[in-house]
């Protein structure tokens, strides 16, 4: 059994956006989800309890369930997610430097076919997406 898709399945079923699934060998199993307009606690509540039901019922066997909102500092996973937040100050850690570097922060400005195109102080930087580890929203107030 895919833990991952039945959590995917019920969250999306219930109109919310899986934003990151993470299961620890420790037991812990992390949810992010997001909507428009949000997540509130009550959300998060929704959520927790019915994959609560759906994990007894399934025999998933964990120790504590975390279910929350992505945060300001959302990461990105998805090629839609890169798309969609084209124009939006980026943080990224790569797998492998590139020009000597692993961490970047810059304006994400194109995505296509697995390229990332980066605005790093004016400069243009392309990134594989194959060489992406994390990708993450940097807050602006």
């Amino acid at each position: 059994m895919d833990v991952a898709k039945l959590v995917e399945i019920t969250v999306t079923g219930l109109g919310y956006e899986l934003v990151d699934f993470e299961l620890s060998g420790r037991g812990l199993m992390r949810v992010l989800l997001d909507q428009a307009g949000g997540i509130a606690v009550k959300d998060c509540e929704l959520v927790s309890h019915q994959l609560t039901r759906l994990f007894a019922v399934e025999g998933v066997d964990y120790d504590r369930l975390e279910v929350s909102s992505p945060g300001l500092d959302r990461p990105i996973k998805k090629e839609a997610d890169f798309i969609r937040f084209c124009g939006k100050k980026v943080r990224l850690k790569l797998r492998l430097p590139l020009a000597g570097r692993k961490n970047f922060i810059g304006i994400l400005s194109n995505f296509q076919h697995g390229v990332l195109q980066l605005d790093v102080d004016g400069k243009e930087v392309l990134i594989e997406l194959s060489n992406l580890d994390k990708a993450h929203l940097v807050p602006t107030f």
